[in-house]
């Protein structure tokens, strides 16, 4: 069995490699090899619904892979940043992840590519602690299983249908222990199958594993999640509710918002999530406004955020200075986390660090375009998070981070308590 390597270990190669992630786009893969041999892999994921002030993820562009190839980043890995981490002992993440960003020198990795930088960070955290990992992350020894925010019904831009809404997710919060709250969403996933098999809507699957029906209107399938939930034979509100990802970003033309054919104002489209609330056991929205229209956000929590967890991702892209703003505007009361919108470990962990201190919750998360790395599991439970993003139950890139938190239940670790009413 692999263990953390003994004090003074060096950094010997970094090696990176183009492989494929779940919508079958090339993406970084990174090897660290300390002392000779390897010790950490880490693969990067890719946003489709992808907020304008990320890091840039740095692609090829030209006709190979249609446009989508990532030699540059690759070849950034090989070649200087390799030539910068050799020797560095791979424990100290904070040094290696601030010679990344130096070397860099963009605002926005944009030189080097945030996928190059993240790969390489990330297989440097895994290098240095590669069993465990969760623990190694803790830094106060406070651990927990987070309750799984689970994507089963698609639209947006996550599937070729007409529903407005991205994600449609149960979170089932009401139990003892993680595995009986995956068994439940589960049945729930499956109870939905069998509803939209029976109207004649089942026509695929969307890049998170969940169903793309379409629909009359978005609040539909709000009906269809509830009446799965009260088919697989669980209690809606109590043992689980429902959590949207509206990422109305994608349908923002800078002033208005166009949904079910309709042209609404931030303060027109608010009223539309408050019906919503009151109508089905809705705890959670994600993006229900643009990226930068703040004035929208700040009005919605002020009236809603004590009833329910109001989430910016689009409108902090993991972003230390924008999430500043999200506290002093009281633009919403949680933030997603997400590794390759900042891309370096040490930079996430200071986004959740400044989160938590100013009463925000943590919902730590993958990308559309995904890998079979789970590390985002270790993430979740290592930073007392509580929450955690990772699609439907469904296809091996989200199942691997939902297998993972299942091994590390066995450890014996909480489960977190999360909307108890």
């Amino acid at each position: 069995m692999p263990t953390d390597p003994p004090m003074g270990a060096a950094i010997s190669d970094i090696f990176a490699r183009a492989v494929l992630d779940s919508r079958g786009n090339p993406t970084v893969e990174v090897d660290c090899f300390v002392d000779g041999l390897l010790a950490g892999r880490a693969t990067v994921p890719s946003g489709a619904s992808t907020g304008t002030h990320e890091a840039v993820e740095l692609r090829d562009g030209g006709d190979k892979w249609m446009g989508r190839g990532v030699s540059k980043a690759v070849t950034n890995v090989n070649g200087e940043i390799r030539d910068a981490l050799l020797g560095m002992d791979p424990a100290k993440q904070d040094e290696i992840d601030t010679a990344l960003i130096e070397l860099d020198g963009t605002r926005n990795k944009s030189r080097l590519g945030a996928n190059a930088i993240l790969g390489t960070s990330m297989s440097c955290l895994r290098a240095a602690h590669p069993i465990d990992l969760w623990k190694k992350i803790s830094a106060s020894g406070k651990t927990a299983l987070p309750v799984p925010m689970m994507n089963i019904l698609n639209g947006g831009a996550h599937a070729n249908s007409n529903v407005d809404v991205q994600e449609f997710m149960v979170i089932p919060h009401g139990f003892d222990n993680f595995s009986e709250a995956l068994r439940a969403g589960v049945e729930v996933y499956h109870s939905l199958k069998s509803i939209l098999g029976d109207e004649n809507l089942l026509v695929g699957i969307g890049d998170e594993g969940g169903f793309t029906p379409n629909l009359p209107r978005n609040e539909e399938g709000l009906r269809y999640v509830l009446e799965a939930i009260n088919k697989a034979g669980y209690t809606e509100g109590k043992q689980i509710s429902i959590a949207l990802d509206v990422a109305a970003q994608e349908f923002y033309d800078g002033s208005h918002y166009h949904i079910d054919g309709t042209k609404l104002s931030g303060s027109e489209l608010s009223k539309v999530y408050s019906n919503w609330i009151d109508d089905y056991p809705i705890v959670s929205i994600e993006d229900p406004f643009g990226e930068d229209d703040w004035g929208a956000w700040s009005e919605f929590t002020a009236r809603e955020g004590q009833r329910i967890q109001i989430v910016g991702d689009d409108l902090y892209v993991t972003n230390q200075s924008r999430l500043m703003r999200g506290i002093e505007e009281s633009a919403s009361n949680a933030i997603l986390i997400k590794l390759n919108q900042i891309g370096t470990v040490t930079e996430t962990m200071q986004v959740i660090e400044t989160a938590k201190e100013a009463g925000f919750a943590t919902i730590i998360s993958h990308r559309s375009g995904e890998t079979s790395d789970d590390i985002i599991a270790d993430l979740a439970v290592g930073t007392y998070s509580g929450q955690i993003k990772t699609g439907a139950p469904a296809r091996s890139d989200r199942t691997s981070k939902y297998n993972q938190l299942l091994r590390i239940s066995e450890s014996g670790a909480p489960y977190y308590s999360l909307f108890q009413r």
